[in-house]
């Protein structure tokens, strides 16, 4: 049934590379909440090297991820197999929130290319611990049909100053929802 790796290549890298969407779970060391995110913008994942993944972390109305990573770094991100041979990929490991102050910020998304947009708010990289899969025969098949416009159009609207602001008013970014810190506010502005 399920197998572990020492590092991601190969037919992992590409079955990581070909799925629209994938969840990250984090959680505080203490506290009432766990977080599972599904992630999925075209282009917002990639696999760095045999250990280690980043993804783009666009604007929303929490930070749960960020304030549990801040805190202990913990983070399983999985993959599923919706179509095709059936496969869940996990990578268990040691994440880190590089926000738009960081040296490193810039040099991480030029390789994203066009997957940079407006709401960007941090790159999160995470080294993998435990690389694994499972057979996925309970996973149901489910078609892709196209992206969700709705997040980009919504913050490619909003001016990096207006952006700013949104991130401020929202309740769980600067503070998660178990009172851990969150996403820097205020908020870096982006280099030019």
């Amino acid at each position: 049934m399920g197998k572990t790796y020492d590092r991601i290549d190969g037919r992992l890298r590409t079955f990581i590379e070909e799925q629209p969407v994938f969840f990250t779970g984090t959680a505080p060391l203490t506290g009432e909440h766990v977080n599972i995110s599904p992630k999925g913008r075209s282009g917002s994942l990639r696999v760095l090297d045999e250990r280690t993944v980043a993804y783009l972390d666009f604007g929303g109305s929490h930070a749960e991820t960020i304030a549990h990573l801040r805190e202990n770094g913990r983070i399983t991100l999985m993959w599923c197999a919706f179509t095709g041979p059936p496969n869940i990929v996990r990578v268990h490991g040691t994440g880190e929130p590089v926000f738009r102050d960081d040296p490193r910020f810039d040099d991480l998304v030029a390789g994203f290319g066009d997957a940079d947009a407006p709401g960007l708010r941090a790159v999160i990289v995470v080294t993998a611990n435990l690389i694994s899969d499972t057979c996925g025969y309970a996973v149901p098949f489910m078609d892709y049909r196209e992206e969700r416009t709705l997040h980009a159009d919504y913050f490619g609207r909003k001016s990096e100053e207006e952006f700013a602001v949104y991130c401020e008013g929202k309740d769980f970014n600067g503070v998660s929802m178990d009172g851990l810190p969150g996403l820097p506010l205020p908020l870096p502005p982006r280099s030019a």
